[in-house]
């Protein structure tokens, strides 16, 4: 590192970080400091909010991370847990070279055996790149008529078929929490994986009251289908949604995704995060008939000696069993578990 470029870490609450974050064309919403907030009250792990500065003291370069540490799944640092996105956001070459630098040392500080990155413009290092998921992404006309013209005449009727059942779609904030909670709940029951807890999101909703918005469809008093929106910029994103399988035949969830497409018209954003997928798989395809096309998204892994790739995701054979047993809790018991195994789980 050379040494007119200094790395610290940022205080708790540094407007400096966000003026840089805000400046930078690569940075995302979840550079933000407000994140180091939610993860830090929710789960409690340790974060490590680094920026490079030059020797006049302006800042060059950030990198968050927060570090998990647990039995089961090991020591590890990311960028971030638990969201699409993160990694660094540099000025030059040299600040970039010294943030990661730092985030070595401080894997040996703190134990870590492992660094994951998520990125989505690719990076100098020599860091091991793993391009195993991409970002399903929509560029947005001007008005939803002209999108809407642009669909397939089988996905506009599986949306008027939810529309003639008396489906219809609600968006608001902490107000209707409760409804997204019960069907992402449900549905990640359903396919085996722990949810995060309510708090989770209503942290969302208060650190970020501007940006994050709930998506809720309704079969009369009842929700069957539900998503989670955070805005960034020009582009509007939905990192989580979920349907209640029971009422799939009435297409729910196309007409989620139909209304939240409009509300991203009617609000002038330019791109359409579908959220990440892995190339060809069933929520690819899903994306893909809306007219997404995929963005490379390059995770970065620094590796303790000695080490391998880490695989945590539930494709991974080792987790077959415990996703098994997991469909078959009661709902009441996986949604009082879950929180407190996922917290580990980036």
């Amino acid at each position: 590192m050379r040494p007119e470029i200094r790395v610290d870490e940022a205080a708790p609450s540094d407007a400096a970080w966000d003026t840089y974050v805000n400046t930078h064309a690569n940075a995302t919403g979840y550079h933000l400091l407000a994140w180091r907030q939610v993860i830090d009250c929710v789960f409690g792990h340790r974060t490590f909010y680094l920026y490079a500065k030059d020797a006049e003291g302006s800042i060059r370069g950030v990198l968050p991370l927060a570090f998990l540490s647990s039995r089961l799944f090991g020591r590890f640092l990311v960028s971030l847990p638990f969201l699409n996105y993160g990694g660094v956001l540099a000025s030059d070459a040299e600040s970039e070279r010294a943030l990661l630098e730092r985030a070595v040392e401080l894997a040996s500080e703190v134990g870590a055996r492992h660094i994951e990155l998520r990125h989505g413009p690719q990076l100098g290092s020599r860091w091991i790149d793993r391009q195993h998921k991409v970002s399903m992404r929509l560029e947005l006309p001007g008005d939803f008529a002209s999108l809407w013209k642009g669909f397939s005449a089988k996905l506009r009727s599986q949306v008027r078929r939810a529309e003639k059942e008396g489906i219809s779609c609600r968006i608001g904030g902490m107000e209707i929490l409760d409804d997204f909670y019960t069907v992402l709940t449900r549905n990640m029951r359903d396919l085996g994986t722990p949810v995060q807890g309510r708090n989770f999101f209503a942290n969302i909703l208060q650190a970020f009251p501007d940006a994050a918005r709930v998506a809720a469809v309704y079969l009369k008093d009842r929700v069957v289908a539900a998503g989670f929106l955070y805005a960034f910029r020009d582009m509007l994103e939905i990192p989580w949604a979920s349907s209640d399988r029971r009422y799939n035949r009435l297409a729910p969830n196309m007409l989620l995704y139909k209304s939240v497409l409009e509300y991203a018209c009617e609000r002038r954003f330019r791109v359409f995060d579908f959220g990440r997928s892995t190339p060809d798989s069933g929520t690819y395809k899903f994306k893909e008939q809306w007219g997404a096309q995929p963005v490379g998204l390059h995770w970065y892994y620094w590796l303790a000696e000695g080490d391998t790739l880490p695989d945590l995701s539930p494709s991974n054979s080792k987790f077959r069993l415990a996703i098994s047993v997991w469909r078959r809790l009661p709902l009441a018991v996986s949604r009082r578990l879950g929180p407190n195994i996922v917290r580990y789980i980036p």
